[in-house]
This record gives C-alpha cells, structure tokens and sequence, in this order.
C-alpha cells in the first residue's frame, strides 16, 4: 500500500467507506424492519383478537346473565298451567299472562346486539311463546328436537350454547336455558338465537387488507368463519388449524406459506368457553408500506452508491494536498504512538486510537453515573451519614437485614449476568414494597449475592414486633426463591438509634447470616447480643488423631465416620461462632497437609486441579456441604497413596529389569508386557522415578559400565561397545560424548593423568 499513490487509495478508501457499510447498512436495516414490523403487527394483531375475543365472551356472557335474572323473575310461572295452545286461546287473561311473558323476551333480546329470536318452551306444552312468530302452535314452529342433544353434556344449572342454522337458513348460536328448579317449580326453557354474523363483527379484525376468522369449539367444531359454507365443519382440516390446537399454548401468532402467499395466523382460546378464536391475515398486504418503504430505501441507497463512486475521484484529488498538511500538523502537535506510515494508514491509525480514546472516556462516564438513593444508602452502610440520607430517613430508629442468596456460586453458574441484574433490579423494588406502612425501607445490592435493606422507624412504630417483621421478612425470602429460583437467608441485626450505627448493623446482620453453616439455608435469624462474647473456641483433637491414623491405613469409611462426629460435636454446644466452625474445618485440613509432607508425600500433585482448599470451605453455606467436601477432599489422598504405592512397586521392577539387561537390544514394548503394564504408563513411572526416558536411562548405564571398563580393564573400544551393548564403536563414542562431553579415549586418557 506505501507504493500505491495516496489519491489512488484514498479513492479507494472513500469508495469502500461509502459503498460497503451503506450496502451492508440498507440489507441489514432492510432485514431489520421487515422482521421487526412482522412481529410488531402480529402482537398488535394478537392484542386485537383478545380484545375481540374479550368483547365476544362479554356480550355472550351478558345475554346469559340476562337470561338467567329472567328466568328468576318467576315471569314463566302465569302460564305453567296451560299446556295446550287452545287452552291459553280460551281466556283474555290468559292470553295476556303470555303477552307478557313475550315482552320480557323481546326486552331480551334488545338487551344485546344481533339477538335474532327468543323463545320459551313449556315443559310439555303444544306452543311456543317466540319473539319472531309470537305465541304459535309447537307443530307451525322450527323443530325443538335440538334441544335435549345440546342439553346432554350440560353440567350445573346453568345453560349451554349450541351452533345451528334456523330453519329459515340463518346461522346461530342458540342459547339453551332449562328453569332453575331451585327458584321455580315452573319446567321449561329459554332459548335465545344470536346471529353467527354478530360473533362475526366482534370477531372480525379492523386490520387493513384480507384477512378471515374462525371461531372454533374446543373439539374443532366452526362455530362461526367468514366462509359461511364452512360452517359446523370440522376446522381441523383447515390448513394449520391442527398445528395450532395440538400445539398446547392459549394464544400466540405464527407465519405460514400457503399457495406462494406469506400468512399470519393469530390465534386465543377463550378461558370461559374453551372456543379457538383464530385470525388469518395476509402478511403481503399488511406489510405493504413497510415493503414500499424498503424499496425505497433499496433506490436511494443505489443512487448513493451511483453518485458517490462519480465523487471519490474528484474527493480523493482535493483532499490529497490538506490530507499532507493534516498529517504534519497531527504528528507535530500529538505524540499518539503511530509508527511512521504513509498519510492515508497514517490518519487511519491516529483515528483509531482517537477512537478508542473516546470509547474509554465514555465508559468512564457512564461508570460515573450512579443513582444519588443507592449511593446515599451505601455511604450511610460504610458509616457516611448525608443531608439526603436524613431526608430518605427521618425516624430515629434503624435496622439492618441482609438476603443472602445460598450457594452463590452455585446460582452464578446457572444464570448469566443480564438474568442476574434482572434478578438484582426485581428483588431491590419488590422488597421496599412489602414492608407495612410507618416503615422506611431501601434495599441496596452489596455483592457476591448479599442484599441490604435499611429500615428506618419511629417511636410510635417501635413495638413493630419480631413477629411482624419475621412475617414480611418471610413474605421477601418466598418472593426472592419464587425470582431467583434459588433460596436465601435472612439476617437481621439488632435495632439502632442512629444512622451512625448503621455500619455496625450491618456487620451484625452479615454475622447473623454466616449462621446458616449450623441452622440450615433459606432461614430468618435475629442477632442476639449475648450470642458473641464469653464463649471459648472449640476442637475435635481427638477426632483429628483419628482421622490421621485412618488415612495412613486408607480407611476412608472410618474418616466419614469422624467427619460425622465432628458435625454433632458442633450442633451439641449451646453456641458456636461461624469463625470457631472455619477454624475447625481450616485446623483439620491444615494438619492432614502438614502430615502428608512429614512422610514426603507431594501434596502439590494430590491437590494439583483442585482450587484453594480454604477458600473452598469458606464459600460453602452449611455444614453438609463442607462434610461433603472434606469427604472428596481425604478420597483424593487415599486414591492418590493406593495409586502412588502401586507405582513405586512397578518402578522397582523397571529399574531391576534395566539394571539386568541393558547390555541386551531392549524391546520396551515387550518390557511392558513382561512386567504386566501397558507401554505408556511404564515411560510414565520410569521418567517420574529417574527423570529421564526409558532409551536415555538404559544409555546412562551403559556409559556408567564403560566408564568403568575403560579404566579398569584393558579392552578395546570394539570390544568395550560390545560388552555395554552398542553394535558398533560409532554408536558407542556418539552417546559416550553426549553424557560425558568428550570421546571415551579422551575420557580414558583424562583419568589415566589425574591419577
């Protein structure tokens, strides 16, 4: 690039920084906003059916409920006695008994909208009382004979909807309601037909462009489609209308191909009835301006690109000469660490590093932006009483409770950071709220899983009890498990009667938490004043013999045994500190490492993918888990001394079967076999034993016997090669120089004058 001509590469530059990030900007935001509109009409579209589906189930809901009081008013009871129609005929009275029963029913029907008819049946009577052929023989009127099917499955009193087509061909949904023997001794039923095309409007979408809809039975049955031909059909066979049922969700969207045409399917099933309401929508028509704005963007992004490759040139020659002058002027008024480049890597190269510099200043002042409440509450923890901490807490008296989360690490590893200060920002919110009022609360997030909340009170909430607290502190650790999925311990210090002392509340409540170790996870505890001062440590000396004597014979079984006794030894006194149990614990180990290398046993190859063992115990929670621990901690050491002792019986046999033939041609492979140990572990023990590979230790004593031919016999150097085991004197002067550094006649000659 330093020999191509600056205005060639600056072209090019202008070119690629102008072409390639508007091409891969207009794909990309293009993909973008088709994809983000798609979902953001879908849920658009999917709050539209539920808000249909709503107003549907309402007015279905309320035509019911406006049968039922009807049938409560004991309306029906003035015509229970005439079963005939000619009998009703015979009287004015009784005439006008049905009169007014019709009027109840049209009052019915005008209650709702897209009520086509009503109509009472007697029970046992010849004639109807209807609202859309009055009071009219039984055998004039459409067939009741659909009744008693619709009410077979009813459970309860109240009435069941049925979908049918009147004799007239009309669609609906026909509402079924026998008379309630509790509240009439009057046997009969309420029938009201709304039109199918009235479920139609509450469920028709007002979303542009085609679109259908499907009311559908929890079976499959249509209950009510813009295809009326599609009507009590099985809508199964619709295409995805399966996938939808069988699919388990009581709402959601979903995109289809069907016939080359993109689909939106919006689907709600209604908690009342157990109907599919379903929508269709086409995604071409919906999307059409989001399409027509894309095209668009597509023109002018190609127009860009048209005109911009015309103006590189002429940009690259009239920015040539300044870019020379800007360069000196950057390199004479800023040391920026740039090695000497042409102008063009030059200016690229100070930009970056420009760049950077602006990214870390803005990382730097966003790590500046802290919210004035948490800071005050943090300040007021460390012991910093402000102005704004007697404004957030104007009561005299203080608590401080600490949520712990147990098994941190645990929970760090299940959940990734963004769900954590999710976590972090619900449980801080939600735990000021539960606290009854006259209670200031602020929870703060101290780290490493610890929450601080601050509570703040005044004389008249000062009989706020241990209970009442344990019960709203109870209400925070379920909300917390229910969040986190994880359970947590509580601590609560002892009360304060300034904001000075909330430093020490905390470490109190911090305390009070670390007693989880005896009492168990996911509990409450209060500080106890008397619990911290005049108890003597404790230590299992016994135990600790016991356990060294049992590891020296492997016996791991009687080391669980005494880890046993050391945690009931711990539970059986009055009181223990969390320090007197890590003492313990921190004692045991520390002593089982001193033993081990007292008897030159290497600890560092034990421990060797193990992490610090003290921390370890620190970070545990309960008792169980440390005994849990020390359990694999003491079964690593005996494996290791089994393991370790049947390595020093191989490499005595390696080393005795060398030492006794390496005058021969060793084959290893055949070694190995003979002492009963596959090839790899043998080069394994023997360089762990010696240091060196199997090939350079059996040299070494090879050389060691030459050395002492050479010097105390008269042999050859053919016949000393031979005797040590080399084929030939070549061989043997080419490793007798690489372990003494000389030839064996130089070496002969060396100790002949010395001595």
């Amino acid at each position: 690039m330093t020999r191509v001509p600056m205005m060639l590469q600056l072209a090019l530059i202008l070119f690629c920084v102008m072409a390639v990030p508007t091409a891969v900007l207009t794909w990309y935001s293009g993909t973008q906003i088709l994809r983000n509109s798609e979902n953001a009409i879908a849920e658009s579209s999917l709050a539209g059916l539920n808000a249909n589906r709503k107003l549907n189930e309402n007015a279905l809901n309320n035509l019911a409920q406006d049968a039922v009081r009807l049938a409560a008013t004991n309306i029906f009871d003035r015509i229970r006695n005439y079963e005939t129609y000619s009998e009703l005929n015979s009287n004015y009275s009784y005439v006008s008994s049905a009169l007014t029963v019709l009027k109840e029913l049209v009052n019915l029907n005008h209650r709702v909208d897209g009520v086509y008819s009503s109509y009472f049946l007697l029970e046992g009577a010849d004639y109807v009382v209807s609202t859309d052929k009055g009071i009219t023989p039984l055998k004039r009127y459409e067939s009741i004979e659909w009744i008693d099917e619709a009410l077979e499955g009813r459970r309860g009193i109240g009435g069941v909807w049925y979908p049918r087509t009147l004799s007239s061909g009309i669609p609906v949904l026909s509402y079924a309601l026998p008379l309630n023997r509790l509240s009439t001794t009057t046997r009969g039923t309420i029938v009201v037909n709304l039109r199918e095309s009235q479920m139609g409007d509450y469920l028709r979408s007002s979303e542009p462009g085609k679109h259908g809809y499907l009311l559908m039975q929890p079976d499959g049955t249509i209950l009510s489609h813009n295809d009326k031909s599609l009507l009590y059909t099985n809508g199964r066979a619709l295409p995805f209308i399966q996938e939808i049922l069988d699919g388990g969700t009581k709402e959601g969207y979903a995109f289809h191909e069907l016939e080359g045409e993109r689909l939106l399917y919006t689907w709600s099933r209604s908690p009342l009835f157990g109907w599919w309401n379903v929508n269709q929508y086409s995604v071409d028509e919906l999307m059409t301006k989001t399409h027509s704005l894309q095209r668009s963007i597509i023109l002018i992004t190609a127009i860009i690109i048209f005109v911009g490759t015309a103006l590189t040139v002429f940009l690259a020659t009239w920015l040539s000469r300044p870019v020379r002058k800007l360069v000196r002027t950057v390199r004479s008024n800023r040391n920026l660490g740039v090695p000497a480049k042409n102008e063009l890597a030059f200016l690229d190269a100070a930009f970056r590093r420009m760049q950077e510099e602006e990214e870390g200043l803005h990382r730097l002042l966003r790590e500046r932006e802290q919210d004035t409440r948490s800071l005050a509450v943090h300040n007021l923890l460390r012991g910093e009483v402000t102005e704004q901490i007697a404004e957030m807490f104007p009561e005299p008296f203080y608590r401080v409770a600490v949520v712990s989360i147990d098994r941190y690490r645990r929970y760090v590893r299940k959940t990734n950071p963004e769900t954590r200060v999710y976590h972090r920002y619900h449980l801080v919110a939600n735990a000021e709220s539960l606290f009854p009022d006259g209670v200031r609360a602020r929870c703060v997030y101290q780290g490493e899983g610890c929450f601080a909340v601050v509570l703040n009170y005044g004389p008249d909430e000062a009989g706020f009890g241990l209970e009442e607290m344990k019960a709203t502190l109870a209400s925070i650790r379920d909300m917390a498990a229910e969040l986190l999925g994880h359970t947590v311990t509580i601590g609560v210090s002892g009360p304060a009667e300034t904001g000075s002392e909330a430093s020490d509340r905390l470490a109190e409540a911090m305390e009070v938490v670390k007693h989880r170790m005896i009492e168990g996870s996911g509990g409450i505890t209060f500080w106890r004043p008397e619990a911290d001062g005049g108890k003597k440590f404790i230590y299992p000396a016994n135990s600790e013999r016991r356990i060294l004597n049992f590891l020296d014979a492997g016996d791991l079984d009687s080391i669980v045994g005494e880890l046993a006794a050391i945690r009931s030894e711990i539970h059986s006194v009055d009181y223990i500190s969390y320090d007197n149990i890590l003492f313990i614990y921190n004692q045991l180990v520390g002593v089982t490492i001193k033993h081990l290398r007292e008897n030159s046993i290497s600890t560092s190859r034990i421990f060797s993918g193990r992490r610090n063992v003290y921390s370890a115990i620190a970070s545990f929670d309960t008792l169980d888990e440390v005994e849990d621990y020390l359990r694999e901690f003491f079964g690593d050491i005996i494996q290791y001394l089994a393991r370790n002792k049947s390595e020093e019986n191989y490499g005595e046999r390696i080393i005795r079967y060398l030492e006794e033939n390496y005058r021969k041609d060793v084959a290893f492979e055949e070694m190995a076999k003979e002492i009963g140990i596959s090839y790899s572990y043998m080069r394994k023990i023997a360089y762990e034993l010696t240091g060196q590979s199997l090939i350079d230790y059996t040299n070494k004593l090879r050389i060691e016997s030459a050395k002492r031919l050479l010097l105390e016999s008269n042999l050859t150097m053919t016949q000393i090669a031979s005797e040590v085991g080399y084929a030939n004197v070549q061989s043997f002067n080419r490793f007798f120089r690489k372990f003494e550094g000389m030839p064996p006649s130089s070496y002969k000659a060396s100790k002949s004058r010395t001595s």
